[in-house]
């Protein structure tokens, strides 16, 4: 009874440590730096989901392909988590985001995975973004597992992988996004939509 009282502290401890993180010494809270006025400061909240899903948060029948195609902020749940099978066509380094207080240190940084749905079709238009957050990575550290950007750049890319975690509808990029804005030949993903955070990657074989 002791035991499980003091594990229980423990976890509650780690949690709630999440919800201010020194980010390169910044000390960022889930809002980031963004002005209380501006969208991203609720978006941020979003992206900044420290929590890993239970097994009633999943939604069942949500493909990578509806991903590619979803238009609208309505089209999917962000309160609930979803799991994706898909080709990792690329892993990159995160921009200077109000998420994460505009740190530069590529150490607290978002890591974007482009997942496509298959080795053929690799396109702009079909790249649904994954992202791994400072938090989950802080998180994953401490279990003795890696989950760097350089360090996904070396396992993933080019490999079939499955992962899962909280869906989001990122409405800063409906400008750059197929469903959102075809035939503007800055589009450089297939939605706005996202898995953001991730909480889990596998690859397959």
């Amino acid at each position: 009874m002791f035991y499980c009282l003091v594990l229980l502290l423990l976890q509650s401890f780690a949690v709630s440590g999440q919800e201010v993180m020194s980010l390169g010494g910044i000390d960022c809270d889930v809002h980031g730096s963004a002005n209380p006025r501006r969208p991203e400061y609720h978006l941020n909240e979003y992206k900044n989901r420290y929590t890993f899903p239970r097994k009633d948060d999943y939604v069942t029948g949500i493909t990578i392909q509806q991903l590619i195609a979803g238009g609208s902020e309505d089209d999917f749940p962000v309160d609930k988590a979803v799991i994706l099978t898909g080709y990792v066509f690329n892993v990159k380094m995160g921009g200077v985001e109000t998420c994460n207080c505009k740190t530069k240190d590529p150490a607290y940084r978002d890591t974007h995975i482009e997942l496509t749905p298959d080795e053929e079709h690799t396109g702009p238009e079909y790249r649904v973004i994954v992202e791994v957050t400072p938090r989950i990575r802080a998180i994953m550290a401490a279990k003795g597992v890696d989950w760097s950007t350089e360090a996904l750049k070396e396992t993933l890319i080019g490999h079939k992988v499955k992962v899962s975690g909280w869906l989001f509808y990122d409405a800063e990029h409906k400008g750059q996004s197929f469903a959102t804005n075809p035939g503007n030949e800055k589009d450089w993903r297939a939605s706005c939509w996202e898995i953001h955070p991730i909480t889990y990657i596998k690859v397959l074989q």
